[in-house]
């Protein structure tokens, strides 16, 4: 089974689902939402929208960076 902390998203170029973000940054959105930025380790950029206490729990396991 996976991290439960590890962050996924959808990437939309080769439409893959459940894509692990790596080097995630979580930051907060302006409307205080948060979202979490990184790639595929393929060149691909990779993004997707948190709850609060996803982004919390990743961020307190080491799996992304904090940025606010």
């Amino acid at each position: 089974m996976a991290n439960p902390a590890m962050l996924t998203a959808y990437n939309v170029k080769t439409k893959e689902k459940n894509v692990p973000i790596q080097e995630a940054v979580v930051s907060r959105t302006a409307k205080g939402g948060y979202i979490a930025q990184g790639h595929d380790g393929k060149g691909n950029k990779l993004t997707a929208l948190l709850s609060e206490a996803k982004a919390l729990e990743a961020i307190k396991a080491g799996v992304a960076k904090q940025n606010w």
